[in-house]
């Protein structure tokens, strides 16, 4: 059984490493399809994109805990 404490690391870890991949996709896969983005734009990009997964993630998972 995980701790409190590394189940926050492992939420963290995986942010982090979301949002990484996050911003490299977005710097090769937008302009592939004819939308040139700079660097500070796929990181701003990628931080709208997080929240939102964060968001999605916790309403699941409120919902698959019953409220």
């Amino acid at each position: 059984m995980q701790t409190r404490r590394m189940s926050v690391v492992e939420a963290a870890a995986n942010v982090a490493v979301g949002y990484l991949i996050s911003v490299a996709a977005t710097v090769f896969v937008l302009p592939v399809f004819g939308y040139p983005v700079s660097p500070a734009d796929a990181l701003g990009i990628s931080v709208v994109f997080t929240v939102i997964s964060l968001v999605r993630s916790y309403a699941i998972r409120r919902v698959f805990n019953g409220g």
